[in-house]
């Protein structure tokens, strides 16, 4: 209340806060269309391979597959990616390897991706009864002919809700990059604050800028998951 009271009795400052909100508005947008969004997709993208052939080597016969696929998630998830960003960015250059920023962000995040993202496509898979597995052996396919015709189409169908909330989760999970030197949207919102010193404006619209994203994200993951409901009996 006293911010809000100081603002309009101090029209001065109310225009200076105008004004740093409108100028500062561009270069946050020019980091979530160079860096946020790219980062997003290209990570996603890679994380969902990763995933399905994770998931595929939890579920395989082959034990090594199975315990090399165990330690991979169990890993991942029982780190903070934070911590995983700064061994690959910062921890790695002591053994001499040195990573850009951004490619760093991309190793990060889609192994992160991959190993959440793959629990979520395993436990698809195994939703699928096993007379789907059986019906295509009848018909004289091979096990990877039956994943690919039959299992995997149902199974993304079925994981589609749960990964778009992933999705979404990634662009906010993005934002850890600027720790990594990464200029996407928050490291812009972050140097601009630190020229004027108006970190409540800027990290609000920032935080603002973040929600309409996923606003319009989340407004797209309804509208597919509409259209996956007609296929789906009833």
């Amino acid at each position: 209340m006293f911010l809000l009271n100081n603002i309009f009795t101090d029209p001065e400052r109310a225009e200076r806060l105008i004004s740093i909100a409108q100028s500062s508005l561009y270069p946050m947008i020019e980091g979530a269309i160079q860096y946020t969004i790219p980062l997003t997709i290209i990570t996603f993208i890679i994380g969902i391979i990763l995933a399905i052939l994770t998931a595929l080597a939890r579920l395989s016969s082959i034990k090594i597959f199975n315990i090399i696929a165990r330690v991979y998630v169990s890993i991942i998830r029982g780190t903070p990616l934070l911590v995983q960003l700064f061994i690959i960015f910062y921890g790695l250059p002591n053994l001499r390897i040195t990573i850009d920023p951004f490619l760093s962000a991309i190793i990060g995040f889609s192994l992160s991706v991959g190993a959440y993202a793959s629990e979520i496509i395993r436990a698809a898979i195994l939703s699928i009864p096993k007379g789907q597995w059986e019906a295509g052996y009848s018909i004289g396919m091979t096990y990877i002919q039956a994943l690919k015709r039959i299992i995997l189409p149902q199974a993304a169908r079925v994981s589609i809700p749960p990964l778009s909330n992933s999705f979404i989760s990634l662009v906010k999970d993005t934002s850890l990059a600027s720790l990594i030197l990464v200029t996407e949207m928050f490291r812009k919102a972050q140097e601009i604050a630190a020229t004027n010193y108006e970190f409540l404006l800027l990290y609000t619209e920032a935080a603002a800028l973040y929600w309409i994203i996923c606003t319009i994200l989340s407004v797209i993951q309804g509208r597919i998951e509409a259209r996956l409901d007609r296929y789906v009996s009833k």
